[in-house]
């Protein structure tokens, strides 16, 4: 057969993403003040743009009425995107087909790109890395939220974990009725005590204390330094601010030159934990939805207006300039700032619209945890929003990701609303959260009488009975992620009298 070149026409499909679709993807994953400052960015860098500052007829202004009544799931979702009737921004539903193309013996078509493959650039290379944004400027709470990321995997513990992280004051200080915490997150004040033992050993030392006295007890633990003479000298801090140091060397029982050791380590340690950051914790926590309880006891789903810019393009400015005598450059950067000007406009139409529709569903599917508690919380993963909003998984993880929503239960980041599940034994039934299961189990060992210890054999029959199916060594796993020990142990330490864990 003679080799000679010639031209075919081929059909093929391939997945094509424009730099705009790329920079829409982008601007869906920023923060509030990210976006904030992303568009005071474009109105100093584009004259056609203008801030909103009526909120009438604006790119994202609020929108009185326009609601979308979802019986089915109880919500009434308010659409604050005023204007123009943007659809959500799906990665997967923005990426052009291209279904045609020419090609010879050595073309073959186009390759097929996930949109993953450009997820990792800049905003027009006029931003940095969001990575090395965070780690040139951290914050308190971003600090506090990794080490809690790294300590805890249980999403509840999570759930209590930052809504403490976000009571803290500017000293580093929780000045918060356990008590209320606990009834406002649906849970026990033993549970809220134990995260907040946790969290008490992170850094900085002192960090979540509730007085003076408990801060500098925390910093010595820390230093391995809180023996009884220092938890006397701590106790009795008082006496040091009054000048008596005869009668504070009495309490602690110690000598005069231990007693000045013991005040020159004391006073160099820090009062105030959190100063050495920069930001206060709560700044960097901004809602982007707002969650309220309607009258006929459905969910009012709605975006945080506050959070969202507007701005506008400045028409009477195109038109002055269009009657003027121009150059063909001047034509051509015109055109160009036009067109980026009404994309900005389209896409922070489509982020918000994003932003409603995820949150909205999550908000159906966490019903029960918004009603009755964490021990409620609803088995869920990324594919299963994507799925009942018909959107990709990309897409949801993008949202959830640096985005938060004020409920009655707190301010809460988006993606803690995922959790692990557990199979159902029941035909049918719904799945089990993890947590729930976790809690579950830590319920039936707290209430075990002396004469009836349960074993691990005896706690899956007991979960299995009640529809929850799960296997002897995934109790044995979550009962020592609560440092619980087994039934042979806790047999001895009750009939010892320990019932401390």
């Amino acid at each position: 057969m003679a080799l000679a070149p010639r031209l075919d026409l081929r059909q093929s499909q391939s997945l094509v993403i424009t730099p705009q679709l790329q920079q829409a993807i982008k601007l869906l994953q920023l923060s509030a003040v990210e976006l904030s400052e992303y568009v005071e960015q474009e109105l100093t860098d584009n004259p056609l743009l203008e801030p909103d500052e009526t909120g009438d007829g604006g790119a994202l202004a609020e929108a009185a009425g326009n609601a979308d009544d979802r019986s089915d799931a109880g919500l009434s979702v308010v659409d604050s995107v005023d204007g123009q009737d943007e659809a959500p921004l799906d990665v997967e539903a923005a990426v052009e087909t291209n279904e045609s193309g020419l090609g010879g013996d050595e073309g073959g078509g186009m390759d097929t790109h996930s949109a993953e493959t450009w997820g990792g650039g800049g905003l027009g290379g006029d931003m940095p890395d969001l990575e090395r944004t965070v780690a040139e400027a951290p914050d308190l709470r971003s600090h506090l939220v990794q080490q809690l990321n790294l300590s805890v995997t249980v999403p509840a513990d999570r759930f209590i974990g930052i809504y403490l992280i976000d009571q803290l004051d500017e000293s580093g200080y929780l000045r918060l009725d356990l008590a209320e915490a606990a009834a406002q997150l649906g849970t026990d004040i033993a549970r809220v005590e134990g995260v907040l033992a946790l969290l008490q050993r992170f850094d900085p030392a002192g960090i979540f204390a509730r007085d003076l006295k408990e801060c500098l007890r925390l910093q010595l633990e820390d230093r391995n330094r809180f023996d009884p003479a220092m938890a006397a000298f701590v106790a009795n801090i008082e006496l040091l601010a009054a000048r008596d140091i005869k009668k504070l060397r009495e309490v602690c029982a110690v000598s005069m030159e231990d007693i000045q050791d013991m005040i020159a380590e004391v006073r160099a340690l820090d009062p105030k934990p959190a100063l050495r950051f920069e930001r206060v914790v709560n700044e960097s926590v901004i809602p982007d939805v707002m969650m309220s309880l309607r009258p006929d006891g459905g969910w009012r789903v709605e975006l945080n207006t506050d959070t969202l810019p507007r701005v506008l393009v400045n028409r009477s400015y195109i038109s002055d300039v269009s009657r003027a005598k121009v150059t063909k450059a001047d034509k051509e950067f015109l055109a160009e700032r036009l067109q980026s000007a009404n994309w900005l406009v389209k896409a922070l139409h489509q982020r918000a619209e994003t932003i409603l529709k995820v949150a909205t569903e999550l908000v159906k599917q966490q019903d029960a945890f918004f009603r009755l508690g964490v021990t409620h919380l609803r088995p869920l993963i990324l594919r299963d929003v994507a799925d009942a909003i018909e959107m990709h998984e990309s897409t949801v993880s993008r949202v959830t990701t640096n985005k938060y929503m004020a409920t009655p239960r707190g301010i809460f980041e988006l993606k803690y609303f995922f959790t692990q599940g557990l199979a159902s034994s029941v035909s049918g039934a719904e799945n089990h959260s993890a947590e729930a299961v976790r809690h579950r189990i830590k319920t039936l060992i707290d209430a075990e009488p002396l004469s009836d210890v349960l074993s691990d054999d005896k706690i899956v029959d007991i979960l299995r009975t009640g529809g929850i199916e799960v296997a002897r060594r995934t109790v044995a796993k979550y009962r020592d992620s609560l440092n619980i020990p087994s039934s042979v142990q806790r047999r001895r330490d009750k009939a010892a009298g320990y019932t401390g864990r």
